[in-house]
């Protein structure tokens, strides 16, 4: 997955946080980022980040992670999210980063699926932080992964 990737995929398929400004800011197999900036398209009423265009950003820093990888196990596994939670800590205005630090766990619950064939449920956690580095949201996402026959 690299930012041509991202930028086609949300393009063609998901254009709505394209239009609301989440783009595609690092991958390296672990660690997967996403990035929006407050504007005038994606705010509240209350001078800061609609609330769903961060949870965009954050499911993608988790979800686009967890594609790739099931893309690249070329099993044939089909994934869903089942629960989602969310906190925000802070008002989201300038560039906020997204971040999922689950790869490692990611490649286990793979792993565990297609040598089990048996579904597996997981939570991925991606947090936002704003220019300051302060924590604006968390978001944990709960994933449902199942080998399909």
């Amino acid at each position: 997955m690299n930012a041509h990737t991202f930028e086609h995929l949300l393009r063609t398929q998901l254009p709505i946080a394209w239009i609301a400004g989440v783009r595609f800011k690092s991958y390296d197999g672990e660690t997967f980022k996403t990035c929006v900036e407050h504007d005038f398209l994606n705010q509240n009423p209350f001078g800061s980040m609609f609330w769903a265009v961060e949870g965009m950003a954050a499911e993608f820093a988790g979800g686009m992670m967890l594609a790739d990888k099931i893309q690249k196990s070329k099993s044939n596994i089909a994934y869903i999210v089942i629960h989602s939670e969310s906190t925000f800590s802070k008002k989201a205005v300038g560039t906020i980063i997204f971040e999922c630090k689950d790869g490692k766990k990611i490649d286990a619950e793979i792993d565990q699926a297609i040598h089990s064939k048996e579904g597996r449920s997981f939570t991925l956690k991606s947090i936002g932080k704003d220019s300051a580095n302060d924590i604006v949201a968390e978001f944990d996402f709960t994933w449902s992964i199942k080998v399909r026959k």
